[in-house]
């Protein structure tokens, strides 16, 4: 089955082009591990490992892969350092594949959930409000009918910023300023979503890694009054993390994910970096689902997530 069976031949381009530096930095670095070398050796695995940690897989991920590679070289006897590649590549896929069982849907919206309600968390500056923006422009080109809301009460350019936002894409913004009941902002833009038929609501909240105690009480808060009109809601739990920031990404995850149930995952600023290997080590580390990458600029640049594309981009050489 080929890749293009998973993502379509422009996504790819952008894909690759926003996994460059990644890709760069891991291939000069397997390089170096591998010189002169002609079959994978205890020398070579150390090389490895330490290519994996410096690359931002995270230490245990990098452990379980390391091992995943000790027991094909014990199973194979022999093998070339030069197949070196392909086999981290096989064994990252297949790691990627037992934490994203499934390629995750993207933004196909489940028909039984309607509106399909989301509610975005993570710490200011991850790209979390540009992140709601491009799902919209990308969930009204597909000709849903999107809501939003700017729950992120505690910044004034939060707020300020998703309005601009719904202006670009033509998606109303439910916003009642700066310094308002987040809870209040989340019901009315559920209500709001409800009574005009909206197919998906997306909900900003507030990105100060306060205290977890009043991070976990605003966001159950929040939870409770959208529960007043729909009783499952929210949905799903969108964990907006920066990819650019490294082992900082795990510490966000840990975080959020302690103090709310997170559902899935964005990480975005992927282009801008070479850290690209954080999205191996968060999948593998906290078992959600990678829903969304942030490849670069432009709105189609939030890309649903396929782990196959991704791992073909992080080793294109």
């Amino acid at each position: 089955m080929g890749i293009f069976d998973f993502i379509s031949k422009d996504k790819k381009e952008s894909l690759d082009k926003g996994l460059e530096k990644s890709s760069k930095n891991l291939f000069s670095k397997l390089g170096k591990a591998i010189a002169g070398k002609s079959k994978v050796d205890d020398q070579v695995l150390d090389d490895l490992e330490e290519v994996l940690i410096t690359s931002d897989v995270g230490v245990e991920t990098t452990i379980k892969i390391i091992e995943r590679i000790e027991a094909r070289v014990a199973r194979d006897k022999y093998l070339n350092a030069a197949e070196l590649n392909e086999i981290l590549r096989d064994e990252i896929a297949a790691l990627l594949e037992e934490n994203n069982s499934q390629d995750v849907t993207g933004f196909n919206l489940p028909v039984d959930k309607h509106p399909y309600v989301v509610l975005v968390v993570g710490v200011n500056g991850v790209g979390k409000t540009t992140t709601i923006g491009k799902m919209a422009a990308q969930y009204q080109q597909m000709g849903k009918k999107v809501i939003m809301g700017a729950a992120d009460t505690f910044r004034a350019a939060a707020v300020d910023q998703l309005k601009l936002w719904g202006e670009r894409v033509n998606v109303p913004v439910v916003s009642h300023g700066m310094n308002t009941d987040p809870s209040a902002v989340a019901f009315d833009a559920v209500k709001q979503a409800v009574e005009q038929e909206a197919d998906v609501v997306l909900v900003d909240t507030a990105g100060r890694l306060h205290t977890k105690v009043n991070l976990m009480n605003e966001l159950s808060k929040i939870k409770r009054v959208m529960q007043k009109i729909i009783p499952d809601a929210p949905h799903e739990i969108l964990l907006v993390l920066d990819g650019s920031t490294g082992q900082n990404a795990f510490i966000q995850a840990q975080e959020f994910t302690k103090a709310t149930d997170v559902t899935a995952l964005a990480i975005t600023k992927l282009d801008g970096t070479a850290k690209g290997g954080v999205v191996i080590g968060i999948s593998d580390q906290f078992k959600i689902p990678v829903k969304y990458i942030g490849v670069g600029e432009k709105v189609g640049d939030l890309q649903p997530f396929v782990n196959r594309a991704f791992v073909e981009s992080l080793f294109k050489e």
